[in-house]
């Protein structure tokens, strides 16, 4: 069975994936299916394969540059004051890139700490098309 990511890539191949912001040279950018920052993204690589590695040069080049872009864009359609970036895949085994931006206007607790272990993922709210399409929108244009 695909894991997460292939999965998601799939549906985004397709055009089903209603998380897609848009398509990138390297791959898909997609907001977070939870939202514990506003703004939380994910770039999924495409072509899915098992780890970086697996990418040539030109395709590693091109992913990191779509990272930082989507990270570019993310501050600059809100106000966050940084870009924290996490690429992963141990737990799903393809590719991914957490683009979490952060706020000065985070509690203090929180806002020092990492993401993942200052909020609680799990009781985040969920991806709103009707409160976060403005900020999909915003993305796409500034990407186009």
């Amino acid at each position: 069975m695909p894991n997460l990511i292939e999965q998601r890539v799939d549906l985004a191949r397709r055009g089903q994936n209603p998380f897609v912001i848009c398509r990138m040279k390297s791959g898909c950018l997609v907001i977070g299916d939870i939202q514990p920052l506003d703004g939380y993204c994910l770039l999924l690589a495409d072509p899915v394969v098992e780890s970086l590695k697996a990418l040539d040069e030109t395709q590693r080049a091109r992913y990191s540059l779509d990272t930082i872009g989507a990270g570019d864009a993310v501050l600059a359609v809100t106000d966050a004051c940084c870009i924290n970036y996490e690429t992963l895949g141990n737990s799903e085994p393809a590719p991914h890139t957490h683009i979490i931006p952060r706020y000065r206007t985070e509690p203090d607790g929180k806002r020092g700490r990492p993401a993942w272990l200052g909020y609680d993922w799990r009781s985040s709210r969920a991806f709103e098309p009707a409160r976060d399409s403005a900020f999909v929108e915003r993305m796409r244009r500034y990407l186009a």
